[in-house]
């Protein structure tokens, strides 16, 4: 008679690690940082409160997707790569291509003759102190219709690097168009 009431805590016990043990490993897995969530996009997200009211700057294209980039003093040959890869991106859209404008951020030092020598004429707007601190190394930033700057891509030294980041760049422009509800 004794050994039944053993053998009903052994199942309860049992049964009890069944549900409790993944729960646990779960909980331990993620405290110890050893998951990495599958992230699709290339680009790296850009904080939530950051947008073009609070650098205090006009959205220079309302209810459009847009790709920014400050043109520096000198336009070096990095520069010249992601100026390309900015155009050849645009033009990769397709279709797309009327929800989505290329911005170039001017300053009062800002190496315009390199707009003119690659032919660019995508819309330019001048920018202040606060949105040239966001854009102190160089990045291409998509910007949401609202306002809001979304996803960021480094500057890159290479052409071969700057085309892959192009590709990476319409890859998530792509999602977000499909995904978005405005522009």
């Amino acid at each position: 008679m004794n050994s039944q009431p053993k053998r009903s805590n052994k199942t309860l016990f049992i049964l009890l690690l069944a549900f409790v043990l993944p729960v646990a490993a779960a909980k331990l897995v993620l405290s110890l940082d050893l998951y990495h969530g599958g992230a699709t996009n290339k680009g790296a997200l850009l904080d939530t409160h950051l947008t073009y009211e609070a650098l205090e700057i006009e959205n220079p294209k309302p209810h459009l997707w847009q790709m920014v980039y400050l043109l520096p003093a000198n336009c070096a040959q990095q520069c010249q790569d992601s100026l390309y890869v900015l155009k050849q991106s645009y033009i990769a859209l397709g279709r797309d291509r009327d929800r989505v404008s290329p911005v170039i951020l001017l300053q009062p030092d800002s190496d315009t003759q390199a707009l003119e020598q690659l032919q660019i004429q995508f819309e330019t707007v001048n920018a202040n102190n606060k949105i040239a601190s966001v854009f102190a190394n160089q990045p291409v930033i998509i910007v949401d219709p609202l306002g809001s700057l979304v996803m960021q891509y480094d500057s890159v030294a290479g052409r071969d690097a700057s085309i892959s980041q192009g590709k990476a760049m319409i890859a998530d422009l792509r999602k977000m168009l499909k995904l978005s509800r405005v522009g």
